[in-house]
Protein backbone atom coordinates (compact mmCIF):
# COMPACT_ATOMS: atom_id res chain seq x y z
CA UNK A 1 0.00 0.00 0.00
CA UNK A 2 1.71 3.26 -1.09
CA UNK A 3 -0.27 7.09 -0.13
CA UNK A 4 -2.05 8.68 -2.81
CA UNK A 5 1.06 10.83 -4.12
CA UNK A 6 2.61 7.43 -4.87
CA UNK A 7 5.06 7.44 -1.62
CA UNK A 8 5.31 5.06 1.45
CA UNK A 9 1.54 4.58 3.06
CA UNK A 10 0.30 7.49 5.68
CA UNK A 11 -0.83 7.14 9.32
CA UNK A 12 -4.07 8.13 7.61
CA UNK A 13 -4.29 5.65 4.94
CA UNK A 14 -3.26 3.05 7.56
CA UNK A 15 -6.30 4.44 9.84
CA UNK A 16 -8.76 3.53 7.06
CA UNK A 17 -7.38 0.22 6.52
CA UNK A 18 -7.53 -0.93 9.83
CA UNK A 19 -10.97 0.84 10.61
CA UNK A 20 -12.46 -1.02 7.21
CA UNK A 21 -11.20 -4.49 8.41
CA UNK A 22 -12.34 -4.43 12.14
CA UNK A 23 -15.30 -3.10 11.25
CA UNK A 24 -16.09 -5.52 8.90
CA UNK A 25 -14.54 -8.61 10.23
CA UNK A 26 -14.03 -7.67 14.14
CA UNK A 27 -16.88 -10.59 15.39
CA UNK A 28 -14.67 -13.16 13.51
CA UNK A 29 -11.63 -12.06 15.14
CA UNK A 30 -12.20 -12.15 18.39
CA UNK A 31 -14.79 -15.25 17.86
CA UNK A 32 -12.10 -17.31 16.39
CA UNK A 33 -9.50 -15.98 19.04
CA UNK A 34 -11.63 -16.49 21.94
CA UNK A 35 -12.24 -20.34 20.49
CA UNK A 36 -8.61 -20.34 20.13
CA UNK A 37 -7.67 -19.01 23.62
CA UNK A 38 -10.74 -19.87 25.54
CA UNK A 39 -10.75 -16.62 27.39
CA UNK A 40 -13.29 -13.99 26.01
CA UNK A 41 -12.30 -11.12 27.99
CA UNK A 42 -8.61 -11.77 26.86
CA UNK A 43 -9.29 -12.26 23.19
CA UNK A 44 -11.04 -9.11 23.01
CA UNK A 45 -8.40 -7.48 24.83
CA UNK A 46 -5.42 -8.88 22.82
CA UNK A 47 -7.77 -8.34 19.36
CA UNK A 48 -7.62 -4.10 20.60
CA UNK A 49 -3.65 -4.75 21.38
CA UNK A 50 -3.28 -5.87 17.44
CA UNK A 51 -5.53 -3.25 16.34
CA UNK A 52 -3.24 -0.76 18.29
CA UNK A 53 0.20 -2.08 16.72
CA UNK A 54 -1.72 -2.51 13.14
CA UNK A 55 -2.01 1.18 13.00
CA UNK A 56 1.54 1.53 13.44
CA UNK A 57 2.93 -1.05 11.19
CA UNK A 58 0.72 -0.55 8.73
CA UNK A 59 1.64 3.19 8.52
CA UNK A 60 5.47 1.94 8.11
CA UNK A 61 5.08 -1.46 6.03
CA UNK A 62 1.66 -0.77 3.78
CA UNK A 63 -0.93 -3.13 4.77
CA UNK A 64 -0.80 -7.24 4.51
CA UNK A 65 -1.85 -9.30 1.83
CA UNK A 66 -4.27 -10.90 4.07
CA UNK A 67 -4.88 -8.10 7.25
CA UNK A 68 -7.68 -10.21 9.05
CA UNK A 69 -4.77 -13.44 9.18
CA UNK A 70 -2.37 -10.46 10.13
CA UNK A 71 -4.62 -9.11 12.90
CA UNK A 72 -5.25 -12.93 13.95
CA UNK A 73 -1.63 -13.96 14.28
CA UNK A 74 -0.43 -10.66 16.14
CA UNK A 75 -3.05 -11.28 18.88
CA UNK A 76 -2.26 -14.73 19.21
CA UNK A 77 1.36 -13.56 19.66
CA UNK A 78 0.14 -11.20 22.12
CA UNK A 79 -1.63 -13.46 24.23
CA UNK A 80 0.86 -15.90 24.43
CA UNK A 81 3.41 -13.07 25.26
CA UNK A 82 0.51 -12.38 27.98
CA UNK A 83 0.60 -15.99 29.85
CA UNK A 84 4.38 -15.78 29.93
CA UNK A 85 4.84 -12.40 31.65
CA UNK A 86 2.13 -14.15 34.07
CA UNK A 87 4.62 -17.59 34.37
CA UNK A 88 1.52 -19.19 33.22
CA UNK A 89 3.41 -22.10 31.67
CA UNK A 90 1.00 -24.26 31.91
CA UNK A 91 -0.93 -26.39 29.31
CA UNK A 92 -2.59 -24.32 27.58
CA UNK A 93 0.62 -21.99 27.17
CA UNK A 94 3.01 -24.86 26.06
CA UNK A 95 -0.04 -26.12 23.24
CA UNK A 96 0.04 -22.47 22.13
CA UNK A 97 3.48 -21.87 22.21
CA UNK A 98 4.01 -24.92 19.83
CA UNK A 99 1.12 -24.24 17.26
CA UNK A 100 3.17 -20.79 16.84
CA UNK A 101 6.57 -22.26 16.80
CA UNK A 102 5.49 -25.01 14.12
CA UNK A 103 3.68 -22.86 11.84
CA UNK A 104 7.15 -20.29 11.77
CA UNK A 105 8.78 -23.52 11.16
CA UNK A 106 7.41 -25.16 8.57
CA UNK A 107 6.88 -21.88 6.34
CA UNK A 108 10.43 -20.76 7.29
CA UNK A 109 9.30 -17.44 6.65
CA UNK A 110 10.00 -14.37 9.87
CA UNK A 111 6.75 -13.51 12.17
CA UNK A 112 5.23 -10.43 9.96
CA UNK A 113 4.63 -13.15 7.01
CA UNK A 114 2.80 -15.89 8.96
CA UNK A 115 -0.24 -13.01 8.84
CA UNK A 116 -1.45 -15.84 6.19
CA UNK A 117 -1.66 -18.43 8.63
CA UNK A 118 -5.04 -18.26 9.40
CA UNK A 119 -5.43 -19.49 13.25
CA UNK A 120 -8.91 -20.91 12.84
CA UNK A 121 -10.88 -23.21 10.91
CA UNK A 122 -12.68 -21.60 8.20
CA UNK A 123 -15.97 -24.29 8.52
CA UNK A 124 -15.88 -22.89 12.60
CA UNK A 125 -16.37 -19.73 11.51
CA UNK A 126 -19.82 -18.74 11.55
CA UNK A 127 -20.46 -21.25 14.85
CA UNK A 128 -17.32 -18.39 16.34
CA UNK A 129 -19.69 -15.68 15.30
CA UNK A 130 -22.76 -16.97 16.88
CA UNK A 131 -21.26 -18.01 19.97
CA UNK A 132 -19.55 -14.55 20.16
CA UNK A 133 -23.31 -13.14 19.88
CA UNK A 134 -24.89 -15.37 22.91
CA UNK A 135 -22.00 -14.43 25.25
CA UNK A 136 -22.39 -10.60 24.38
CA UNK A 137 -25.84 -10.69 25.47
CA UNK A 138 -25.62 -13.45 28.19
CA UNK A 139 -28.23 -13.35 30.72
CA UNK A 140 -25.76 -12.49 33.74
CA UNK A 141 -25.06 -9.11 32.32
CA UNK A 142 -27.17 -6.07 32.40
CA UNK A 143 -29.35 -4.86 29.71
CA UNK A 144 -27.45 -1.65 29.19
CA UNK A 145 -24.24 -3.85 29.45
CA UNK A 146 -25.51 -6.23 26.67
CA UNK A 147 -25.56 -3.76 24.21
CA UNK A 148 -22.51 -2.17 24.70
CA UNK A 149 -20.77 -5.43 24.96
CA UNK A 150 -22.53 -6.21 21.83
CA UNK A 151 -21.82 -3.17 19.54
CA UNK A 152 -18.09 -3.61 21.05
CA UNK A 153 -17.60 -7.17 20.36
CA UNK A 154 -20.35 -7.72 17.97
CA UNK A 155 -20.50 -5.09 15.86
CA UNK A 156 -16.78 -3.59 16.37
CA UNK A 157 -17.94 0.18 17.89
CA UNK A 158 -15.59 1.84 19.87
CA UNK A 159 -16.20 3.58 22.71
CA UNK A 160 -17.04 6.65 21.68
CA UNK A 161 -18.73 5.64 18.62
CA UNK A 162 -21.17 3.71 21.60
CA UNK A 163 -21.46 6.71 23.96
CA UNK A 164 -22.25 9.06 20.88
CA UNK A 165 -25.21 6.71 19.83
CA UNK A 166 -26.85 6.84 23.49
CA UNK A 167 -25.85 10.36 24.54
CA UNK A 168 -23.79 8.89 27.68
CA UNK A 169 -20.20 9.45 28.72
CA UNK A 170 -17.47 7.81 27.23
CA UNK A 171 -16.43 6.53 30.52
CA UNK A 172 -19.63 5.09 31.65
CA UNK A 173 -19.55 3.16 28.17
CA UNK A 174 -16.21 1.89 28.66
CA UNK A 175 -16.83 1.03 32.75
CA UNK A 176 -19.97 -1.02 30.55
CA UNK A 177 -17.73 -3.28 28.70
CA UNK A 178 -15.23 -3.38 31.35
CA UNK A 179 -17.70 -4.59 33.94
CA UNK A 180 -19.43 -7.09 31.65
CA UNK A 181 -16.13 -8.75 30.76
CA UNK A 182 -15.28 -9.02 34.29
CA UNK A 183 -18.62 -10.39 34.96
CA UNK A 184 -18.60 -13.08 32.44
CA UNK A 185 -15.12 -14.20 33.52
CA UNK A 186 -16.76 -14.14 37.46
CA UNK A 187 -19.43 -16.20 36.47
CA UNK A 188 -17.42 -18.90 34.25
CA UNK A 189 -18.99 -18.18 31.02
CA UNK A 190 -17.95 -20.85 28.31
CA UNK A 191 -17.20 -19.42 25.12
CA UNK A 192 -19.77 -21.85 23.32
CA UNK A 193 -23.25 -21.95 21.65
CA UNK A 194 -25.72 -22.63 24.11
CA UNK A 195 -26.88 -26.08 24.31
CA UNK A 196 -28.97 -26.98 21.49
CA UNK A 197 -32.27 -27.04 24.28
CA UNK A 198 -31.46 -23.89 25.86
CA UNK A 199 -30.47 -21.94 22.48
CA UNK A 200 -34.07 -20.86 21.57
CA UNK A 201 -34.84 -19.55 25.04
CA UNK A 202 -31.10 -17.70 25.01
CA UNK A 203 -32.03 -16.77 21.62
CA UNK A 204 -34.34 -14.66 23.20
CA UNK A 205 -32.16 -12.58 24.78
CA UNK A 206 -29.79 -12.06 21.67
CA UNK A 207 -32.88 -10.68 19.73
CA UNK A 208 -34.22 -8.37 22.70
CA UNK A 209 -30.71 -6.45 22.50
CA UNK A 210 -30.54 -5.98 18.50
CA UNK A 211 -34.18 -4.74 19.28
CA UNK A 212 -32.86 -2.30 21.77
CA UNK A 213 -30.24 -1.03 19.63
CA UNK A 214 -32.55 -0.92 16.39
CA UNK A 215 -35.30 1.02 18.88
CA UNK A 216 -32.80 3.60 20.00
CA UNK A 217 -31.64 4.32 16.58
CA UNK A 218 -35.11 4.89 14.55
CA UNK A 219 -36.53 6.83 17.88
CA UNK A 220 -33.82 8.37 20.04
CA UNK A 221 -34.77 8.47 23.76
CA UNK A 222 -32.98 11.85 24.49
CA UNK A 223 -31.40 14.30 22.29
CA UNK A 224 -32.35 16.92 19.53
CA UNK A 225 -32.22 14.63 17.00
CA UNK A 226 -35.46 12.29 16.20
CA UNK A 227 -33.38 9.39 14.28
CA UNK A 228 -29.72 7.92 14.66
CA UNK A 229 -29.79 6.16 11.43
CA UNK A 230 -25.85 5.10 12.03
CA UNK A 231 -27.15 2.90 15.48
CA UNK A 232 -30.15 1.65 13.14
CA UNK A 233 -28.30 0.34 10.19
CA UNK A 234 -25.37 -1.74 12.61
CA UNK A 235 -28.68 -3.28 14.28
CA UNK A 236 -29.67 -4.30 10.67
CA UNK A 237 -26.02 -5.47 9.99
CA UNK A 238 -26.23 -7.77 12.78
CA UNK A 239 -29.76 -8.73 12.60
CA UNK A 240 -28.56 -9.51 8.68
CA UNK A 241 -25.45 -11.62 10.21
CA UNK A 242 -27.69 -13.83 12.83
CA UNK A 243 -30.52 -14.27 9.79
CA UNK A 244 -27.72 -15.77 7.25
CA UNK A 245 -26.25 -17.45 10.76
CA UNK A 246 -29.28 -19.06 12.23
CA UNK A 247 -31.57 -19.56 8.21
CA UNK A 248 -34.46 -21.76 10.08
CA UNK A 249 -34.97 -19.16 12.74
CA UNK A 250 -38.60 -17.47 12.26
CA UNK A 251 -38.11 -14.88 14.74
CA UNK A 252 -34.37 -14.12 13.55
CA UNK A 253 -36.22 -13.17 10.14
CA UNK A 254 -39.36 -11.03 11.39
CA UNK A 255 -36.82 -9.21 13.39
CA UNK A 256 -34.91 -8.42 10.33
CA UNK A 257 -38.47 -7.94 8.61
CA UNK A 258 -39.12 -4.99 11.17
CA UNK A 259 -36.18 -3.35 11.03
CA UNK A 260 -36.00 -3.28 7.01
CA UNK A 261 -39.76 -1.87 7.06
CA UNK A 262 -39.38 0.69 9.58
CA UNK A 263 -35.93 1.98 8.79
CA UNK A 264 -37.76 1.99 4.85
CA UNK A 265 -39.79 4.90 6.64
CA UNK A 266 -36.81 7.11 7.39
CA UNK A 267 -36.45 9.29 4.15
CA UNK A 268 -39.49 10.95 5.32
CA UNK A 269 -39.60 11.10 9.00
CA UNK A 270 -38.00 14.21 9.68
CA UNK A 271 -37.91 17.53 7.71
CA UNK A 272 -35.13 19.55 6.22
CA UNK A 273 -34.26 20.88 9.67
CA UNK A 274 -34.54 17.45 11.73
CA UNK A 275 -38.55 18.33 12.74
CA UNK A 276 -40.63 14.93 13.26
CA UNK A 277 -43.09 14.66 10.51
CA UNK A 278 -45.48 12.58 11.33
CA UNK A 279 -46.91 9.22 9.68
CA UNK A 280 -50.04 11.36 7.77
CA UNK A 281 -47.64 13.98 6.38
CA UNK A 282 -44.96 12.06 4.96
CA UNK A 283 -44.09 12.22 1.07
CA UNK A 284 -44.07 7.88 1.14
CA UNK A 285 -42.37 8.37 -2.11
CA UNK A 286 -39.52 9.30 0.00
CA UNK A 287 -39.96 5.37 1.40
CA UNK A 288 -37.11 3.29 0.84
CA UNK A 289 -38.68 0.53 -1.76
CA UNK A 290 -35.98 -1.73 -1.50
CA UNK A 291 -36.02 -1.98 1.76
CA UNK A 292 -39.83 -2.43 1.77
CA UNK A 293 -38.96 -5.62 -0.75
CA UNK A 294 -36.68 -6.82 1.66
CA UNK A 295 -38.40 -6.93 4.47
CA UNK A 296 -41.31 -8.69 2.75
CA UNK A 297 -39.28 -11.19 1.62
CA UNK A 298 -37.76 -11.38 5.16
CA UNK A 299 -41.52 -11.63 6.78
CA UNK A 300 -42.16 -14.30 3.90
CA UNK A 301 -39.80 -15.97 4.97
CA UNK A 302 -40.70 -15.95 8.74
CA UNK A 303 -44.51 -17.16 7.70
CA UNK A 304 -43.00 -19.79 5.85
CA UNK A 305 -41.11 -21.66 8.46
CA UNK A 306 -43.68 -23.30 9.90
CA UNK A 307 -44.15 -22.39 13.48
CA UNK A 308 -46.23 -19.18 13.18
CA UNK A 309 -44.98 -15.80 13.39
CA UNK A 310 -44.11 -14.28 17.03
CA UNK A 311 -43.76 -11.13 18.60
CA UNK A 312 -41.17 -9.73 16.28
CA UNK A 313 -42.96 -11.45 12.92
CA UNK A 314 -46.27 -9.55 14.32
CA UNK A 315 -44.72 -6.16 14.61
CA UNK A 316 -42.91 -7.33 10.92
CA UNK A 317 -46.50 -8.02 9.85
CA UNK A 318 -47.97 -4.79 11.19
CA UNK A 319 -45.18 -2.78 9.62
CA UNK A 320 -45.59 -4.61 6.42
CA UNK A 321 -49.48 -2.95 6.10
CA UNK A 322 -48.01 0.55 6.37
CA UNK A 323 -45.57 -0.05 4.15
CA UNK A 324 -48.03 -1.66 2.02
CA UNK A 325 -50.95 1.36 1.94
CA UNK A 326 -51.00 4.30 -0.71
CA UNK A 327 -52.11 6.61 2.76
CA UNK A 328 -53.33 6.63 6.50
CA UNK A 329 -56.79 6.20 5.32
CA UNK A 330 -56.22 3.23 3.10
CA UNK A 331 -54.48 1.15 5.23
CA UNK A 332 -55.99 -2.03 6.59
CA UNK A 333 -56.48 -0.41 10.17
CA UNK A 334 -59.23 -3.92 10.75
CA UNK A 335 -56.12 -6.37 10.19
CA UNK A 336 -53.79 -3.95 11.98
CA UNK A 337 -56.28 -4.09 15.11
CA UNK A 338 -56.32 -7.99 14.37
CA UNK A 339 -52.32 -8.05 14.48
CA UNK A 340 -52.00 -5.96 17.78
CA UNK A 341 -54.70 -8.40 19.56
CA UNK A 342 -52.13 -11.40 18.27
CA UNK A 343 -49.63 -9.25 19.93
CA UNK A 344 -50.68 -8.42 23.40
CA UNK A 345 -51.90 -12.67 23.38
CA UNK A 346 -48.04 -13.56 23.10
CA UNK A 347 -46.47 -10.56 24.18
CA UNK A 348 -48.53 -8.70 26.61
CA UNK A 349 -47.19 -5.06 27.37
CA UNK A 350 -49.02 -1.96 28.02
CA UNK A 351 -47.08 -0.30 24.82
CA UNK A 352 -48.71 -2.98 22.76
CA UNK A 353 -52.69 -2.35 24.57
CA UNK A 354 -51.86 1.41 23.61
CA UNK A 355 -50.66 1.22 19.95
CA UNK A 356 -53.63 -1.33 19.90
CA UNK A 357 -56.00 1.77 21.39
CA UNK A 358 -54.60 3.84 18.19
CA UNK A 359 -55.47 1.08 15.63
CA UNK A 360 -58.82 0.84 16.91
CA UNK A 361 -59.30 4.80 16.60
CA UNK A 362 -58.56 4.71 13.40
CA UNK A 363 -60.60 1.54 12.60
CA UNK A 364 -63.53 2.08 15.35
CA UNK A 365 -62.89 5.91 16.12
CA UNK A 366 -61.66 7.99 19.03
CA UNK A 367 -64.20 7.17 21.88
CA UNK A 368 -63.51 3.45 21.65
CA UNK A 369 -60.48 3.76 21.57
CA UNK A 370 -60.75 5.99 24.61
CA UNK A 371 -62.17 3.56 26.94
CA UNK A 372 -58.92 1.16 26.07
CA UNK A 373 -56.72 4.36 26.75
CA UNK A 374 -58.44 4.94 30.01
CA UNK A 375 -58.10 1.52 30.96
CA UNK A 376 -54.20 1.80 30.96
CA UNK A 377 -54.62 5.35 33.16
CA UNK A 378 -56.14 3.07 35.76
CA UNK A 379 -53.73 0.46 35.46
CA UNK A 380 -51.00 2.69 36.21
CA UNK A 381 -48.72 0.42 33.64
CA UNK A 382 -47.45 3.18 32.30
CA UNK A 383 -46.87 5.83 34.57
CA UNK A 384 -44.40 8.16 33.85
CA UNK A 385 -44.18 7.84 30.07
CA UNK A 386 -45.43 10.34 27.66
CA UNK A 387 -46.94 8.13 25.21
CA UNK A 388 -50.00 7.20 27.10
CA UNK A 389 -50.85 11.21 27.48
CA UNK A 390 -49.73 12.23 24.34
CA UNK A 391 -52.28 9.59 22.52
CA UNK A 392 -54.85 10.29 25.08
CA UNK A 393 -54.50 14.01 24.13
CA UNK A 394 -55.02 13.39 20.47
CA UNK A 395 -58.19 11.25 21.28
CA UNK A 396 -59.54 13.86 23.66
CA UNK A 397 -58.58 16.58 20.66
CA UNK A 398 -60.95 14.30 18.17
CA UNK A 399 -63.85 14.20 20.29
CA UNK A 400 -63.48 17.61 20.70
CA UNK A 401 -62.71 18.01 24.70
CA UNK A 402 -60.62 20.96 23.79
CA UNK A 403 -59.06 22.06 27.17
CA UNK A 404 -58.42 18.00 28.88
CA UNK A 405 -56.63 17.49 25.28
CA UNK A 406 -54.39 20.36 25.12
CA UNK A 407 -53.60 19.30 29.08
CA UNK A 408 -52.30 15.84 28.16
CA UNK A 409 -50.28 17.00 25.04
CA UNK A 410 -48.75 19.77 27.41
CA UNK A 411 -48.32 16.95 30.42
CA UNK A 412 -47.06 14.43 27.55
CA UNK A 413 -44.10 17.25 26.00
CA UNK A 414 -42.92 17.77 29.88
CA UNK A 415 -42.28 14.14 29.92
CA UNK A 416 -40.62 13.95 26.81
CA UNK A 417 -37.17 13.49 26.49
CA UNK A 418 -36.73 14.30 22.83
CA UNK A 419 -36.22 17.78 21.54
CA UNK A 420 -38.16 16.87 18.25
CA UNK A 421 -40.92 14.83 19.51
CA UNK A 422 -41.35 17.37 22.39
CA UNK A 423 -42.03 20.09 19.79
CA UNK A 424 -44.34 18.17 17.85
CA UNK A 425 -46.56 18.30 20.95
CA UNK A 426 -46.49 21.20 21.99
CA UNK A 427 -47.47 21.97 18.37
CA UNK A 428 -50.41 19.60 18.42
CA UNK A 429 -51.40 21.61 22.21
CA UNK A 430 -50.94 24.97 20.75
CA UNK A 431 -53.07 24.46 17.42
CA UNK A 432 -55.77 23.13 20.29
CA UNK A 433 -55.85 26.99 21.43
Amino acid sequence: MTGASGGPPSAESARRAVEAVWRIESARIVGALARYIGDFALAEDVAQEAVAEALVTWSRDGAPANPVGWLLTTARRRAIDGFRRRSALDERYATLAGQLAEGEASSGAPARRQADDLPWDPDRVDDDVLALMFVACHPVLSPEARVALTLRVVGGLGSEEIARAFLVPVPTVQARITRAKKTIAAAGVPFELPPAENRRERLGGVLSVLYVIFTEGSTATVGDRLLRPDVAYEAIRLARMLAALLPDEPEVHGLLALFELTAARFPARTGPDGEAVLLEDQDRRLWDRSAIRRGQAALGRASTLGRGLGPYGLQAAIAACHASAPSVPATDWERVVLLYEALGRVAPSPVVELNRAVAVAMAHGPREALVLVDELVASDRLSGSYLLPGVRGELLGRLGRTAEARAELELAARLCRNVRERSVLLRKAAALS
